[in-house]
């Protein structure tokens, strides 16, 4: 007789695997491949939870039964309607309860060989966080530290193209790591579906090989990096790039011009900058927004903002970064894979 529960382990003997959470719940993380197929949507997963509260148990459990099976029946009329008879599922809810439970002996009753995940999402998570806490410690990696400006991400993703090996925290945290850094339009993830982009990304690099990443502080935006990945970065050997001011400056004026598209949003953002540069200082660099003076506001903000405190934190952050070796790049460059090629000449 078919086990009707399977771990994490078995994942790969699964044709599919099936999350039945609402559809938030699936936004904000779920098992890498997974397909939403709710029993409950969000709005019907509050009206139980309420009833579950005010009524009783029992008439909430009853209410909510009808509704995952008219769910599931759509969902087998729908997206499951073509699925062959030896069809091999593996379903999972928040912690393997009723709601995958309810799916997986439907589909039993059908004939598919399916399973239910033992431990649910919360399995999951648990996996991704224990993950996160031991595998930095496996890799070599080579830190690109430096000033604002000075092209650090460019050079990140040249050297990938180049063929080496990267990990690009910034990307998977769909924000470039600054006050300023968002991307416009764009919501970095939530934590939790940060941490499994973040272990998919570290479970596909070979640790016999070195890996480049840009050197970030503890948090990305509104997201915080492991603190196993923190003490692994810190401990690592450092590259500085070193670019001259007027190609920062130019750099910052193409990379994040879109901020002058929104005058009193980029205003906002600086006004955060009060309390350590004053009022007198952030509301000149509201005029010169104002004024559409690029290169000057950013000029300013290099030398007045961004530099002192890059000096102030990134040695504290970083134990060999007064040891790193100096690597002269042009962030403007046409060539940038020219310009990665070189350091890893230079590093041969």
């Amino acid at each position: 007789m078919l086990n009707p529960l399977a771990t994490l382990a078995e994942l790969g003997r699964f044709d599919s695997v099936i999350d039945v959470r609402t559809p938030l719940e699936f936004a904000e993380d779920h098992l890498p491949g997974a397909l939403n197929a709710p029993v409950l949507s969000n709005a019907e997963r509050v009206t139980v939870g309420t009833m579950y509260k005010q009524v009783s148990p029992f008439e909430a459990t009853k209410y909510g039964a009808a509704l995952v099976a008219r769910n599931i029946a759509a969902h087998l009329e729908t997206l499951f309607a073509d699925r062959p008879i030896n069809w091999k599922p593996l379903i999972y809810c928040w912690r393997g309860g009723k709601r995958s439970g309810a799916m997986s002996a439907w589909f039993r009753m059908i004939g598919w060989k399916a399973c239910q995940l033992e431990g649910g999402y919360k399995v999951y998570r648990h996996h991704v966080l224990e993950r996160l806490g031991i595998l930095p410690e496996q890799f070599s990696f080579r830190v690109l530290a430096g000033l604002t400006g000075s092209g650090k991400t460019r050079l990140l993703r040249a050297l990938a193209e180049c063929g080496a090996q990267t990990l690009d925290l910034e990307d998977l945290a769909r924000h470039r790591g600054s006050l300023l850094g968002a991307l416009p339009g764009e919501a970095q993830p939530g934590q939790k579906g940060f941490d499994t982009r973040l272990l998919q990304a570290l479970e596909k690099l070979d640790p016999a090989r070195p890996v480049f990443v840009e050197a970030e502080s503890r948090k990305i935006g509104q997201l915080q990096l492991p603190d196993a990945l923190m003490r692994a970065l810190a401990d690592s050997d450092c590259i500085r790039v070193e670019a001259g001011i007027d190609d920062r400056v130019a750099f910052l004026c193409e990379d994040y011009a879109v901020l002058f598209d929104a005058p009193e949003q980029f205003k906002n953002l600086l006004s955060c900058l009060v309390d350590a540069h004053g009022h007198q200082v952030v509301g000149h660099w509201h005029a010169l927004i104002d004024a559409d003076a690029q290169a000057e506001l950013f000029r300013e903000l290099i030398e007045r903002h961004y530099d002192p405190a890059y000096r102030r934190s990134s040695h504290g952050l970083f134990r060999k970064l007064p040891q790193a070796r100096p690597f002269a790049f042009r962030p403007n460059a046409d060539d940038m894979t020219a310009e990665a090629a070189r350091l890893l000449a230079e590093l041969a």
